[in-house]
């Protein structure tokens, strides 16, 4: 795959402030998230990245709730996205918010997040949709030295696909929050609630759930054998009568 990054140096924002409306865009995202906190449940989730990080879970009923990313106030964890320093299998869920735009490796970013989730474990992905005002204005070159034109944009079908490869079940894609990221404040009005409503297809982020699915390989009794050629029987008195 083709780097994310063309050159050196560009990181990834380190808080939502960095964006254009990136409060607001954050607010939105924990919003879609909401319905989901009644439906996981465990004992660890891994909000992964400095943008996870500050996203808030306090609904989801998860025991622990970990932070990883390299510079968020909350850390409880300093690591990379693609080198989670995790058990593999030990993960009940995982939030990963605009961090595959940023990644030199997207996939390597999503094999890790398969190898630390549990078997029917929940992963929450939310990214910049390249079908939109935000995702058309990356063709001005200006923009790309701004948040989130900065990085890579990816297709929430491409994502998809990604995660049936590593056999997840996606079960919802939701598309949200339409602006252009170009105004410094967000500000909502009627026409806003007219383009969530009729538009959310061309919504600036995407927000994809996903739950990890196993299928467990047990080993079966045959139901029937090949009978033998010869009778026992005859074998033996053959075998008799050819040592006489």
């Amino acid at each position: 795959m083709k780097p994310a990054f063309n050159e050196k140096g560009r990181k990834p924002p380190v808080n939502w402030q960095q964006i254009n409306q990136g409060q607001a865009l954050a607010d939105a995202i924990a919003a879609q998230l909401q319905p989901w906190w009644q439906k996981v449940f465990g004992y660890y989730f891994l909000k992964v990245g400095d943008l996870s990080c500050q996203i808030n879970t306090d609904a989801c009923k998860v025991s622990h709730h970990i932070p990883i990313g390299q510079h968020a106030p909350s850390l409880m964890l300093k690591a990379l996205s693609d080198e989670l320093p995790i058990a593999s299998n030990s993960v009940d869920a995982l939030l990963l918010c605009h961090n595959l735009e940023y990644s030199a490796d997207p996939h390597h970013v999503m094999r890790e997040i398969s190898r630390v989730l549990i078997s029917d474990g929940y992963v929450f992905i939310s990214g910049i949709n390249p079908y939109s005002v935000v995702g058309a204005l990356k063709a001005i070159p200006p923009l790309h030295e701004r948040y989130p034109w900065h990085g890579r944009f990816f297709s929430p079908s491409r994502v998809q696909d990604w995660l049936h490869l590593l056999g997840f079940e996606v079960l919802e894609e939701k598309r949200f929050f339409c602006t252009s990221l170009l105004a410094k404040e967000y500000k909502a009005h009627r026409f806003t609630a007219f383009l969530e409503q009729y538009f959310a297809y061309f919504g600036a982020a995407y927000l994809i759930v996903a739950r990890k699915r196993e299928i467990p390989l047990t080993p079966s009794k045959p139901k029937w054998q090949v009978a033998p050629k010869f009778a026992t029987q005859i074998k033996g008195v053959s075998a008799r009568e050819g040592g006489s």
